[in-house]
């Protein structure tokens, strides 16, 4: 038998297809994103096309000498490389996210992100003339808009560019609005037909003039936030004749906008539904609200907050009047925020399912009266609330409860605020609204107060106090870890002192760590409740951390 030699297959030379070249610099671009990815206004990042084309050049540059070795020469390898597809593939997932991973402020959420970040391929188109004719080929895969925001020349900008969908963003409270300005929104919200999302905020006199052009039908439009920068009740309306099929968030603040506008009636129906602020004449009772629901149950986000109260006894009496109505559910809520009287918020929830809410988020204008039995059963029946860290915030116009998933989470899932200038009432508010949830907050292991007054409490030499706080800490029966802030140091310790014949490890026993915030050492405060602990055998670490010299902001 004659024997052949076997062909020398080098294994270790992987062969690469344009598809493989693209995914490999996809990935590259992942990992690039993932430690130093372009953010707008940031100077010292690479801009987006350097970054591309240093990824591109790095991934050929490796593949180039692939092929170099296994041919046992080098040669050199041209961009070009790449078919149009693998570079279109590329170009998508160079498109950054318009919100960052993580992100916690509730308005930036619902605002949307950062819209400036949809100039990514501005500078890309003028790398050379294929990626500028690749990219201008491809608007709908790659998602192409035109930005029109603070001091952008829209006459110049429409008049040198593709018809691309239009981005209109003036929300910069740093920059004042300009005639030139609104000339140009003027300008750009003439080109109805090209409009995708509106976002503004502006002074009610620019935003009148505003909606005056804004009485036709919009039929691109998907995304609309309107807001004056001031919080007084307006009497600021949409245009009856205004229409937007494609709606999917709409977010008002101080408008009287009627809850029974067609803009919420479209077949598609938004998805994002913010009214905040709704001014005193256009306010609605929760049977109108309730009817409005029972046709949008694709509602993912909810928000509804009046901008002056309304008496709890006439939404009482409106309540007794109210015509029975079948229960309203929302399947698909996750985020759910009210701001007005607990009458109210009591007489919408029991007619209310929101099974897979995730985060829910109340105000009230002052401290109910009565209790908020429904708001309670609610909770407990939302699968997907559960408390493990939480805040108490004591501030000089309300007092606040923020519930997080577990510590160190950004993103709260409950928040329940009272408006409240006094100090009393605040600690009053804490006992009396939060006791309901007391087996909810047994499940908090790390609690954080937070004191946001002008001067430290006084309230520590007052017995009355000292019961209502030990009240507020008996709430949190299964805390470990405890931090106080310089302003309520006496009023803790004054609160943790015990009574006569009582035991040290009724109050707060599963307590291991107390920490304080101070500038100076004040342990001889908390001196007493940490001797009786150790002397029962539960000792308590008693930790100084170094005061923040810096208040938020109200």
């Amino acid at each position: 038998m004659r024997l052949t030699r076997a062909p020398v297959i080098n294994r270790s030379i992987p062969q690469y297809s344009p598809q493989h070249v693209s995914l490999l610099i996809c990935s590259r671009l992942s990992s690039s994103r993932s430690k130093a990815w372009p953010k707008c206004g940031s100077s010292w990042v690479p801009t987006l096309e350097l970054e591309v084309r240093r990824v591109l050049l790095d991934v050929i540059m490796i593949i180039s000498n692939h092929r170099a070795r296994s041919a046992g020469r080098l040669h050199r390898t041209s961009i070009h490389i790449l078919d149009d597809d693998s570079l279109l593939n590329i170009f998508r997932h160079c498109r950054p996210a318009l919100l960052d991973e993580g992100e916690a402020d509730d308005s930036h959420i619902l605002r949307g992100g950062e819209w400036s970040r949809e100039r990514w391929w501005y500078k890309l188109v003028h790398v050379c003339r294929r990626w500028r004719t690749l990219i201008l080929a491809s608007p709908s895969h790659l998602h192409l808009c035109l930005v029109c925001t603070h001091r952008t020349p829209v006459a110049k900008m429409l008049a040198h560019s593709p018809p691309l969908p239009l981005i209109i963003d003036h929300i910069d409270r740093a920059h004042s609005v300009t005639a030139k300005d609104e000339e140009w929104i003027l300008l750009a919200l003439r080109q109805r037909v090209r409009v995708r999302r509106i976002r503004i905020l502006m002074p009610i006199s620019n935003l009148r003039k505003l909606m005056n052009a804004m009485g036709k039908e919009f039929p691109m439009l998907e995304y609309m936030y309107m807001s004056p920068p001031t919080k007084e009740d307006t009497s600021l309306t949409l245009p009856g004749t205004f229409r937007a099929p494609r709606l999917r968030h709409l977010l008002l603040r101080n408008f009287a906008f009627s809850i029974a506008s067609p803009l919420l009636a479209t077949s598609i129906g938004p998805i994002i539904l913010s009214l905040e602020e709704i001014s005193t004449s256009a306010y609605f009772s929760p049977t109108d609200l309730l009817q409005r629901l029972s046709s949008m149950p694709q509602l993912e986000t909810l928000g509804i907050s009046f901008h002056s109260p309304i008496p709890n006894t006439d939404t009482r009496s409106q309540l007794l009047q109210m015509p029975t109505m079948t229960h309203v559910s929302l399947p698909n809520l996750r985020w759910f925020g009210f701001g007005g009287m607990s009458a109210y918020l009591e007489a919408l929830l029991p007619r209310l399912s929101i099974p897979r809410i995730e985060k829910l988020q109340i105000w009230f204008f002052s401290q109910p009266s009565y209790p908020v039995p429904h708001l309670l059963q609610s909770m407990r029946a939302a699968e997907n609330i559960r408390f493990r860290s939480a805040s108490l915030m004591f501030h000089e116009k309300f007092v606040a409860l923020t519930a997080y998933p577990h510590e160190g989470a950004r993103v709260y899932a409950f928040y329940l605020e009272v408006c409240c200038r006094l100090y009393d009432l605040q600690v009053e508010s804490v006992a009396k609204l939060f006791n309901g949830l007391r087996t909810e907050l047994s499940a908090v292991d790390h609690l954080s107060l937070e004191y946001e007054r002008d001067s430290p409490s006084q309230a520590w030499a007052n017995g009355a106090y000292r019961g209502q706080w030990r009240d507020v800490l008996g709430l949190f029966s299964n805390v470990e870890t405890l931090l106080v802030p310089n302003g309520l140091i006496r009023d803790l310790s004054a609160s943790l002192e015990l009574d006569d014949g009582e035991s040290s490890s009724e109050l707060l026993p599963k307590l291991k760590e107390l920490q304080y915030l101070a500038r100076r050492d004040s342990s001889d405060a908390f001196t007493t409740f940490i001797k009786s602990r150790r002397n029962t055998g539960r000792p308590v670490t008693l930790v100084h951390q170094k005061a923040r010299l810096f208040h938020r902001s109200s």
